[in-house]
């Protein structure tokens, strides 16, 4: 029996990698039909109200959560760098020393320490996918590739995308419009559908807001306009950002004008529930008392855009219940 090579080839594709922190299956949120949505680390927007912390920093983090701590200290033992404190309020990690190298999430017997953000390869992403093709199928659904901002990790993306088009997986590609021209259009070809966010319409306030200049996000919107591709448009509503009416009436009259392939526009209602994970990072949420908006006021915005000439419109999340008059 010929015995097999030491060394088989591979190709240069399979070996390409993405900092993966998240691949959340049966998602419904993402795109149509039941969803598997790959969430790559690290984002060229820096927004305040962000709902993924974790997904900001191209680099891994370590993070520690209390209720699981048994304190059994095996992670002091093998932290390299003597980056970790178990103190009583709590285990403080130093971030100037710690590179995330995951020993001390290994040597941890209660799981209270996890690296968020693993290299994973393009054949490990592909086939952990494809494991639910079943219900892509059934449900008109398919893979969603969401962050942080899929256009950090290009070739990553393009070659996750490619072998996904090859199975026959729909494709959907999340993203904030704030890359580089080039890699947006290459991106965007390699998609089937494109998720793409408009967050405020005032130059100031969205350099402000976000640290990207907002002609960059719209010369990407108007070209993706040009090109037929079916679009998802979304925009956060953000108390005190991006809920006031002006905003969204020029949102919705920059698509009714410069996106004729728009599909739906989606208004996503604001939540609080990422305290934790800011928390876990040793990062402030400047948001966490901010009440939720109301039923009342996303209706009110919803019927903003519709007067623009946009259908159909959509709102989702939750909202704060209110009083009866």
């Amino acid at each position: 029996m010929r015995s097999l090579p030491e060394n088989p080839i591979v190709s240069e594709e399979a070996l390409l990698t993405g900092m993966v922190f998240n691949i959340q299956r049966y998602s419904t949120e993402d795109g149509p039909g039941i969803r598997t949505t790959i969430f790559l680390k690290g984002c060229p927007m820096s927004c305040p109200w962000c709902h993924n912390p974790e997904g900001m920093s191209p680099r891994p983090e370590l993070v520690w959560y209390d209720v699981r701590c048994i304190a059994a200290q095996d992670c002091l033992k093998v932290c390299p760098q003597n980056a970790l404190t178990l103190t009583p309020q709590g285990m403080l990690i130093d971030r100037d020393k710690c590179d995330a190298c995951g020993l001390c999430e290994e040597a941890c017997p209660a799981a209270a320490l996890e690296v968020i953000g693993k290299r994973r390869t393009v054949d490990e992403v592909v086939e952990e996918a494809l494991r639910d093709k079943v219900f892509y199928e059934k449900s008109n659904g398919g893979v969603t590739l969401s962050g942080g901002e899929p256009g950090l990790w290009f070739e990553f993306a393009m070659e996750l995308m490619r072998r996904l088009g090859e199975e026959g997986v729909h494709v959907a590609l999340d993203t904030c419009g704030g890359i580089s021209s080039e890699k947006f259009r290459h991106l965007v070809e390699k998609a089937d559908l494109i998720l793409f966010d408009l967050k405020v319409m005032d130059e100031e306030k969205h350099a402000q807001y976000t640290g990207i200049e907002l002609e960059k996000v719209l010369d990407n919107a108007r070209w993706l306009g040009s090109t037929g591709k079916p679009v998802w448009v979304r925009t956060p509503i953000i108390p005190g950002y991006t809920d006031d009416e002006d905003n969204i009436r020029k949102i919705a009259n920059f698509i009714k004008v410069n996106m004729p392939n728009l599909e739906r526009y989606d208004l996503l209602a604001f939540n609080n529930t990422c305290v934790g994970k800011y928390e876990r990072l040793n990062r402030i949420f400047a948001m966490a008392d901010q009440p939720l908006l109301s039923r009342k006021e996303m209706e009110r915005l919803k019927e903003v855009a519709i007067a623009e000439g946009l259908e159909p419109v959509h709102w989702s999340g939750a909202t704060r219940l209110e009083k009866e008059a």
